[in-house]
């Protein structure tokens, strides 16, 4: 079995991409909760889930990607 390097890298880099949104998403929804009076509430709010979602989205990418490359690198080689 053999690994095809570069697609690993590009997982890795889309895992490394989505630490910090990790972290920002749920920060975002928790100060817009604290904040439910202001009038940018439902907008912050939107943020933070549009922030956690692409998190999500980046880490599933990310481990596909990181699969992909450890599975079809015999693909190429045959």
């Amino acid at each position: 079995m053999a690994t095809d390097k570069n697609v690993l890298v590009k997982g890795i880099k889309l895992l490394a991409g989505a630490l910090p949104l990790l972290f920002l998403g749920p920060i975002i929804i928790n100060s817009a909760f604290k904040n439910e009076k202001n009038p940018l509430y439902p907008y912050v709010l939107a943020l933070g889930i549009i922030v956690a979602i692409a998190a999500m989205y980046l880490i599933y990418k990310g481990v596909n990607t990181m699969v992909k490359s450890m599975f079809d690198g015999d693909k190429n080689n045959q």
